[in-house]
């Protein structure tokens, strides 16, 4: 008697800043309240944006290319100290879901799709959202930035896929920055990029992104899912 075909598990990998929240707020302001502390001149908050989803040693060697790797090191902590300061003074701004996402979670995991995260955030900061907005049941999956090297490098994607037991074909990355996109490519998946975060559309489809949604009611008709 032939046994039946498991089958395949299909894994639906989020980005989280830009993606599923908006987070570019709270972002800057710690970005610019680091700097201070270095007595550097903050960065245009439009740059800081561009690095959102970055490792943060990664982002602060992108934002002061002329500064040496022990300067990227400090300042990285440094952020980190600050962004929890502000979270323990209750100086954070609401890190609002898009509109929709949580639909959009729920209808995908409805019609059997696993669900992940994998993110420039530390595993505290991602856990700290996802809790905030009461999703965390949600993922299967969470990489981030404490575990792995910098988006696009794959292992994120990749560490993902191994732990739900998912192959490349049956995964897609879904983010709003290029290197979202460029890491989806480099793991083997589709890229499906979002337009509601911090890359413009073009940069989004330079990278590889097979499609890019508008809002994220498009998504599961972008999976196929619908």
């Amino acid at each position: 008697m032939d046994l039946p075909v498991p089958s395949p598990v299909r894994l639906a990998i989020f980005d989280c800043d830009g993606t599923l929240v908006d987070s570019q707020a709270n972002i800057c302001r710690a970005m610019e309240r680091a700097f201070a502390l270095h007595d550097a001149a903050p960065p245009p908050r439009a740059a800081v944006r561009r690095i959102v989803g970055l490792s943060l040693v990664e982002a602060v060697r992108v934002l002061s290319p002329d500064r040496d790797d022990a300067f990227h090191r400090r300042l990285a902590e440094e952020y980190k100290q600050v962004f929890r300061a502000m979270r323990a003074d209750s100086r954070l701004d609401d890190e609002p879901l898009f509109d929709g996402v949580a639909e959009v979670l729920d209808g995908l995991r409805g019609r059997g799709w696993t669900l992940g995260v994998a993110t420039g955030k530390s595993d505290r900061g991602l856990v700290h959202v996802l809790d905030a907005h009461g999703i965390a049941d949600r993922f299967a999956t969470l990489q981030t930035a404490d575990r792995h090297p910098s988006k696009p490098d794959p292992a994120m994607a990749l560490a993902a896929m191994a732990e739900v037991g998912a192959a490349p074909a049956d995964c897609v990355m879904i983010g709003d920055t290029s290197f979202d996109m460029a890491m989806g490519r480099a793991a083997g998946t589709r890229a499906v990029g979002v337009a509601w975060g911090y890359h413009a559309v073009d940069e989004l489809i330079a990278a590889g992104a097979d499609v890019v949604a508008t809002v994220p009611r498009d998504l599961p008709r972008l999976l196929g899912a619908s």
